[in-house]
């Protein structure tokens, strides 16, 4: 049960960005991203994008940094995976919102 986030190397609208994601639960995602300020239109699918600058904040508050790969793994085994193009699950599983 843990919050993850990747190195900022995503790069959109002039700004290098991370993603953040839970191995537990959208609920707990949506919390921890509030807690540390991010907006819920940051929220894409299944991550949060969080801007460089933010990346500082996210570790400071708990989220523990790992590569993009790692992250994707985890997000992956936790059932919470929502691929671009692929409709969300229809059940509330694991605390989606």
């Amino acid at each position: 049960m843990a919050i993850y986030i990747d190195p900022p190397m995503w790069p959109g609208h002039g700004r290098m960005w991370s993603h953040l994601v839970s191995d537990q639960s959208f609920d707990e995602l949506h919390s921890f991203a509030a807690r540390i300020g991010a907006p819920r239109r940051a929220f894409e699918r299944d991550h949060y994008d969080l801007p460089a600058e933010r990346y500082g904040d996210a570790v400071r508050a708990g989220a523990v940094e790992v590569g993009s790969k790692e992250l994707l793994r985890r997000l992956t085994a936790a059932g919470l995976r929502r691929p671009k193009n692929r409709p969300a699950p229809r059940t509330a599983h694991r605390g989606a919102s």
